[in-house]
């Protein structure tokens, strides 16, 4: 059985919940998930140019974990890119 899901800090949050190919139906395309700890940990690093380790201390957790979110984040971002799917940005309030 795996370890429950913690949640890490995060506060940012995003100004729209999908992104998708422009004329295509959303309930035509596969969907891609992205957690709110993913969506936060993209902003620091790639938005606002924070150090891994600044950001993992944002964040309030492991330079490792922070690490791992990065990459789980950018791998569904570039799937999304490349196979043409949607991106959900799950809120941590919905």
């Amino acid at each position: 059985m795996p370890r429950p899901r913690f949640l890490h800090h995060s506060c940012r949050r995003p100004v729209v919940n999908y992104y998708k190919p422009r004329g295509v139906p959303l309930r035509m395309l596969k969907v891609v998930a992205l957690q709110p700890e993913e969506f936060e940990a993209l902003w620091l690093k790639d938005y606002r140019g924070l150090e891994q380790t600044q950001a993992a201390q944002h964040m309030r957790t492991s330079q490792s974990t922070f690490q791992r979110l990065l990459q789980v984040a950018r791998k569904k971002i570039s799937q999304a890119l490349v196979e043409g799917r949607a991106i959900a940005i799950h809120n941590k309030n919905a």
